[in-house]
Formats: structure tokens, C-alpha cells, sequence
């Protein structure tokens, strides 16, 4: 097993001490460290940043090849460490005998520990892991602002100013690891890319609190939770439609490949894009249809039946709805010498 001490929260010295450990090349940018790491101790990358009001993140898209212990040492403060998995699975303990707990796929775990208490992760080997970690401050040095997002964040968990051990699985999220996608996906560079990130990062936070209250919120109450292979078959199904989405699907074809009945594809559907089926295929449609207006020579008329549609009419009365504008209107005003039947 490989042990690995992280002894602080500042980005740069995690990423000294990860490159120290794992090897591989360290590069920075305006406020982003990343390490490639391919060698005999894993394969992959790992990427952070640190921002304003004290909130860091640190993402792992790794495959080790032995198993890892990661200690974070937990000297000076406290912070609240948000834990998203997007694959695989890992464990965490408080302290080396304490027990294991393991959060899976599509959840999230939240995490703080008293002063002295150190968080453990534990990887296994042979298996690609992607988790984001986003780190709250909540101990706020030089600024006493009452109203921080770290005081905010401390108030929210914690009843008094004591932080005690503190540790939370959510029920699964979909909606989070398609945000974290979108933070992926970011191509800019420079100091848009880093206000892009910041702004997803926000977002992703604010999703993983709101998930913690969801879940407490539903104590008690008749839910009709998927399991994490349902969500999975979903989130391809999901991914398919988007990818194609002028294919004839059906309810009745998607359920077959997906081995899922119509009510659990509708309930999967409502719960991670809050559509129905028909509305998604509808929706990526719409969505695909606005791109060949941008970027082909097609005409409406041919982008309509390109995509799936059969009504013209149907297809202006949705895009309509969506972009406030005909589709001949839309494509006049990118470009007025283009317009054509």
C-alpha cells in the first residue's frame, strides 16, 4: 500500500507533496496546478485551484496500480471537504482505527473533523477513480465577515462553533456529475477560464448542500429511490439520445436496451433531468436543430426532417417556445443574406 500525507489545504503545497509522492509533471496556470502522472505508481491526472472566501478544489481522475492511503492531516483548522465520485468508488475513515466508510458512484460525501483528527482515503488498485473535492475553510484568519461563505458553510452543519467529527453520504445525484462534466469542458484559458470555473465550482457546492438537505428532508417519507445500476443505464440512455437524438427512440426500445420498465425510465428521466422521456428527445432535438441552423447549409425545412421531426409546424411552434423566435427568424438574424425557405 502506498501512504500518501497531505499536511496542508493550500493547493500548492498538495500538489508539491502529491508530485513528491506519485512523481509524474506538475504544470501551472493562473491559479491552476495539474499533475500527469504515468508511471509505476498510476495513471492519470489530478488538477486544482484555489479561489476567493477560502474554497479550493481538487479533482482525481486516476487509476492506481497499488492501493493508496491518503492521510490529510488536520492540524490548524477544520475545513468541510465536499467529496463527489463521477466513477468508481472510495473509502474514508477518521483517523487510522476508526471505521470505513465507502461512498459509490453519483454520491456525494460530506466531511469535517475536529483539530487534530485526520481524514483518510483509501483507493483500490486497478480501478479508475474520478472524484472532485471541493475544500471550505472554516476558520477565517484575517477577515472577521460574519456573513463569509465560510461562516455560512459552518453554520450550516454545525449548531455551535465546535466542529466535531462530521461525516454524510448522499442518496445518488446525477445532476451533479453533469456539472462536473460541464467544469470539465471548459476550453478557455486565462483568466476566463478561471472565472468559468470558479462560477461551475459555486454551483456544484450549492447542488451537494442542497442534496444534504434534500436528504433530510426525505427522513421518513415513501421515496422511489434507483438503484446506482439504474442510474447508470439512465445516465447512458441519456448520453445515447443526446448523441443522436434524431434516432426513432421509444419508451418501449429505450426500456428493452436499457433492461428497465417505463416507470422506471420515466422516473429516472424525471429525477435526473426533470423531463420525461419524450420531452428529453424533444429537448436535445430542439437543441441539435439550433447548432445546423448556426453551423450547415441546410434549410429549415431539411434540418426539420434531419432531425427526427415529421411537422414542420410542431418543430417552429418548440423552438419557438425555447428561443423566443421563429427558426426562420433565428437564422435571419445570424446571418440576413443566408435566409432561404
Amino acid at each position: 500500500m502506498k501512504i500518501v500525507t497531505i499536511h496542508t489545504e493550500k493547493t500548492q503545497n498538495i500538489f508539491e507533496e502529491l508530485n513528491r509522492n506519485f512523481g509524474g509533471i506538475v504544470t501551472y496556470d493562473l491559479g491552476e496546478y495539474a499533475l500527469e502522472v504515468d508511471n509505476n505508481f498510476g495513471k492519470g491526472s489530478i488538477i486544482g485551484a484555489s479561489f476567493n472566501d477560502t474554497i479550493s478544489y481538487v479533482q482525481f481522475d486516476m487509476t492506481f496500480l497499488t492501493d493508496v492511503r491518503m492521510d490529510i492531516l488536520n492540524v490548524k483548522s477544520s475545513p468541510v471537504y465536499f467529496a463527489y465520485c463521477s466513477k468508481g468508488s472510495l473509502s474514508h475513515s477518521f483517523g487510522f482505527t476508526d471505521e470505513e466508510q465507502k461512498f459509490k458512484t453519483f454520491q456525494t460525501a460530506i466531511v469535517t473533523s475536529e483539530e487534530n483528527e485526520d481524514n483518510i482515503l483509501f483507493f483500490e488498485k486497478d480501478k479508475k477513480t474520478k472524484f472532485t473535492l471541493i475544500i471550505v475553510g472554516t476558520r477565517v484568519e484575517e477577515q472577521n465577515i460574519m456573513h463569509s461563505l465560510n461562516q455560512k458553510v459552518k453554520e450550516t452543519f454545525f449548531e455551535s462553533n465546535a466542529v466535531k467529527n462530521f461525516f454524510y453520504i448522499g442518496s445518488y445525484n446525477v445532476k451533479i456529475a453533469e456539472k462536473i462534466e460541464q467544469l470539465n469542458a471548459i476550453t478557455q484559458t486565462g483568466i476566463v477560464r478561471n472565472l468559468l470555473k470558479e462560477g461551475i465550482l459555486r454551483i456544484i457546492l450549492a447542488m451537494e448542500i442542497q442534496q444534504h438537505t434534500d436528504d433530510l428532508n426525505a427522513l421518513g417519507k415513501e421515496t422511489n429511490c434507483l438503484t446506482l445500476k439504474e442510474m447508470e443505464e439512465i445516465k447512458e440512455l441519456s448520453e445515447a439520445i443526446k448523441a443522436n437524438p434524431e434516432e426513432a427512440f421509444t419508451i418501449k426500445s429505450l426500456s428493452k436496451k436499457a433492461g428497465l420498465s417505463p416507470n422506471k425510465l420515466q422516473e429516472g428521466f424525471k429525477m435526473i433531468h426533470n423531463r420525461t422521456v419524450n420531452d428529453y428527445i424533444t429537448h436535445m432535438r430542439v437543441l441539435k436543430a439550433e447548432i445546423l441552423i448556426r453551423t450547415s447549409d441546410l434549410n429549415i425545412s431539411e434540418i426539420v426532417y434531419c432531425i427526427g421531426f415529421t411537422s414542420r409546424s410542431y418543430f417552429s411552434k418548440i423552438f419557438k417556445e425555447k428561443f423566443n423566435c421563429s427558426p426562420k427568424e433565428y437564422k435571419f438574424n445570424l446571418n440576413p443574406l443566408a435566409i432561404t425557405a
